[in-house]
């Protein structure tokens, strides 16, 4: 019988390499947060350009109306959608890598959780705003609210923007409160560094943390419940959002397997987002001894397999269609692959199931240039998935003398591109603020690696 490994051998399978020593944690994470460079002061620029011809886009349809989106018989479900769909799906990772895996005591999380956190957020706000621009009167936006009101009037609960509703309010509450009481001891540390009008605000923001046993333990164990209640939030969220179009009867959308096939493409789709965020961060920052290969390879690992598993829904889709019988459905599927929208399909399978069978190469799954295109195409992909399951359903339906050919506008693709400018500002605008790696946690793995890595 193989006896088991040493202590020094299970560390090194638990702990990111070449950690540093924990007197320079501190000021490395913390000196993200201080001065500013050429290259981020350049990317929050174009962010911001971004968000502002959205912001005229949006004026400009307001205005004249849903018109200038593109919109007619029988699609009414666009980009938007679409891209409120994409959105939800790209928070999803964060919450996986906060909670589920801080449930399952996976060490390497601790150096990407914080990132990951905080794309969640600004991942939800982005999508929370695509419901609003899709019905058009943005200023009407409180009737999507239940609530009493003068007019006595109750909102459509049978409505899908309802449920999108009750879901992203749930998960952006929940998110928020994770990710703060997180970011207390985080707070904290950089309380005792600052001076003047910051030290303030973090002094009111880290809630009169000092770091105590008592406050410790309460806050393990606030975050031990608000991680056992995150979880489910994993599978609830995109499985409503899923609902949006299971609960039709459109060829194509009405299917039991639509829940585990959106919440598996969520954590596939939200992966590699964390990669494109992160990567960034890591070379800009210098932060290369705290988000190492390590950690690369283990979001590769993640994504090979949930790249199986959208596969696989991929396949039972057309193989359900045909064994079904049903010719409405047999058609839907063959016209995705072989109809107007044939390239939109073939883009969705190659970037999603081929490319990353790549990442079964060990030497790619640690190559950070790789990752990062690999992980550009994943979320271009993604974005394909959702417009060919909502464009090639709802432009084909039961009537062939409804059919229409949808082509999105430039009204839509400009708020589209303002949406990735809008995370990315914020994103960046964080890491100025708060520190973008959980500098306790890491120090946590230290101080693992004192008691059984490097002692000997």
């Amino acid at each position: 019988m193989t006896p088991p490994p040493p202590a020094t051998a299970m560390a090194e399978m638990i702990r990111p390499r070449k950690t540093p020593k924990d007197s320079k944690i501190n000021l490395d994470i913390l000196s993200v947060t201080k001065g500013t460079s050429l290259s981020y002061i350049a990317l929050v620029g174009l962010a911001a350009l971004g968000v502002t011809q959205a912001l005229l886009t949006l004026a400009y349809q307001t205005y004249e109306g849903l018109g200038i989106a593109g919109y007619q018989a029988p699609v009414f479900w666009g980009v938007y959608i679409i891209t409120f769909v994409f959105w939800i799906g790209i928070g999803h990772a964060g919450t996986l890598i906060s909670a589920i895996l801080y449930l399952f005591r996976a060490k390497w999380r601790n150096a990407i959780n914080r990132g990951a956190e905080t794309m969640t957020i600004f991942a939800v706000i982005t999508a929370a705003q695509f419901p609003l621009i899709h019905i058009g009167r943005i200023w009407k936006f409180y009737f999507l609210i239940p609530y009493p009101n003068q007019r006595g009037l109750w909102v459509n609960f049978k409505s899908p923007l309802i449920w999108d509703l009750f879901a992203i309010s749930t998960y952006l509450t929940i998110s928020l409160v994770f990710i703060y009481v997180g970011l207390i001891p985080d707070i904290a540390i950089a309380r005792d560094r600052s001076t003047g009008i910051k030290k303030l605000v973090y002094t009111v923001l880290c809630g009169g943390w000092q770091g105590t046993s008592r406050q410790w333990k309460a806050h393990n164990r606030t975050i031990l419940h608000l991680a056992g209640l995150s979880t489910p939030l994993v599978l609830s969220v995109h499985s409503v959002v899923s609902w949006d179009f299971a609960m039709s009867v459109l060829p194509g959308w009405h299917a039991t397997i639509f829940a585990p096939y959106f919440v598996a493409g969520a954590i596939f789709g939200g992966f590699a987002m964390v990669l494109t965020c992160l990567i960034p961060v890591r070379r800009i920052f210098g932060l290369e001894a705290y988000i190492t290969d390590y950690h690369f390879e283990n979001m590769s690992r993640f994504i090979l397999l949930t790249s199986w598993i959208v596969g696989y829904a991929y396949g039972m889709e057309y193989f359900i269609a045909w064994y079904s019988g049903v010719e409405f459905e047999s058609t839907s599927f063959y016209l995705r692959a072989f109809g107007p929208y044939w390239m939109s399909t073939w883009m969705m399978i190659t970037f999603n199931f081929i490319f990353p069978q790549l990442l079964w190469f060990k030497k790619l799954r640690t190559h950070v240039t790789f990752l990062f295109v690999l992980a550009f195409f994943i979320n271009l992909g993604m974005w394909f998935e959702r417009y060919v399951i909502i464009i090639t359903s709802t432009s084909r339906d039961y009537l062939p003398s409804v059919w229409g050919l949808y082509i999105p506008s430039a009204a839509e693709l400009s708020i589209l591109a303002g949406s990735f400018c809008f995370f990315a500002l914020f994103f960046l605008l964080f890491l100025k603020v708060f520190p973008i790696i959980a500098i306790t946690e890491v120090k946590e793995l230290v101080i693992h690696e004192k008691m059984h890595g490097e002692a000997r």
